[in-house]
């Protein structure tokens, strides 16, 4: 099977094609914008009929986009996010290669939901934020443009190579730094948000499971079990072996509550450190992985402990 990926060198585009790569009947192409991909192409700038030629050309059967930005401005994410996504579109139905198309879509898109609640595939979206309407806008291209295509709705991606920006790759720099200098108490903000957290590694066999198989539509792609970011920053304390305090800072006014640990006495050994998860997803997230299990056979199998372990692992090789 002849595959093209776009965004192999992303964050979740490196383990996709990890995972292909170690497929012996995958003959993968990777297209995208740095110079170690096979084939230099921005899809954002790039037009329908250059990708067309290449398509002819390639013939790929299945077209898996990982591509994508997570930050900037409104501008920014509807040219990466949603242009890109039209560029592809439009050249496979262009193309005579006939290609499946897998798009990897985002929980953004859906917007907050209802505390305690499991997040359908039908559940009407309604992103919070720019990103979350640059992808859904993306999504609905795709559902819209007649292909065989599938949505991979990825919920919270975690693990190795989280990026140091994200809230957990946040906390786990916190924690380096403060255990490189001796502190011992955190200060972390928004530790009451609860995501669905899933390995990036389960997110690239759910990738290679949809492109195999003839599933179309919408599919979650997460853990199926809301966690509470307080209760994350706990388990990589512990995994990391810091033993000083973690100290809430939205707690109810006129108190700190601690999450672990023992408060020292010293103030001045106290790092404030603000986490917040600017995702327009509310507090509370959960997906309803139903479909993933029946349509594409797929289950998670890495557990957040040992996402939260490689995480802590990267960041502890910067001491």
């Amino acid at each position: 099977m002849r595959v093209l990926l776009i965004g192999a060198n992303g964050y979740l585009g490196r383990f996709v094609a990890d995972r292909l790569l170690a497929d012996p009947a995958v003959q993968l192409t990777a297209l995208g914008r740095g110079d170690d991909a096979d084939v230099r192409f921005d899809l954002a700038t790039g037009s329908p009929g250059a990708l067309t030629r290449f398509l002819d050309a390639v013939h790929p059967g299945v077209v898996i986009n990982c591509a994508g930005a997570t930050r900037g401005g409104a501008r920014e994410l509807t040219r990466h996010n949603t242009v890109a996504v039209a560029t592809v579109c439009e050249a496979l139905r262009r193309s005579g290669c006939g290609a499946r198309l897998v798009q990897i879509g985002c929980a953004a898109e859906y917007g907050p939901s209802q505390p305690g609640s499991s997040t359908a595939e039908d559940a009407v979206p309604r992103p919070g934020g720019p990103y979350g309407v640059s992808k859904l806008a993306a999504t609905e291209l795709v559902l819209g443009s007649g292909l065989d295509a599938v949505v991979l709705r990825v919920f919270s991606p975690a693990g190795p190579g989280t990026p140091a920006g994200s809230p957990l790759g946040r906390l786990a720099e916190a924690m380096r730094r403060a255990m490189q200098s001796g502190d011992g108490e955190l200060k972390l903000g928004g530790l009451g948000v609860q995501r669905d957290f899933i390995d990036v590694r389960d997110v690239a066999r759910a990738v290679h499971a949809a492109s195999l198989s003839a599933a179309q539509g919408v599919i979650n792609i997460g853990s199926g079990r809301a966690v509470r970011l307080r209760d994350a920053a706990a388990v990589l304390a512990r995994v990391a072996g810091y033993g000083g305090a973690l100290h809430e800072l939205d707690a109810p006014p006129g108190h700190v509550r601690p999450v672990i640990g023992h408060p020292r006495s010293d103030p001045d050994h106290v790092a404030p450190v603000v986490y917040p998860y600017p995702d327009g997803c509310g507090s509370w997230q959960q997906a309803d992985v139903r479909t993933a299990r029946d349509r594409l056979g797929w289950r998670p199998r890495i557990n957040l402990e040992e996402s939260l372990a490689d995480i802590w692992m990267e960041a502890a090789c910067r001491i």
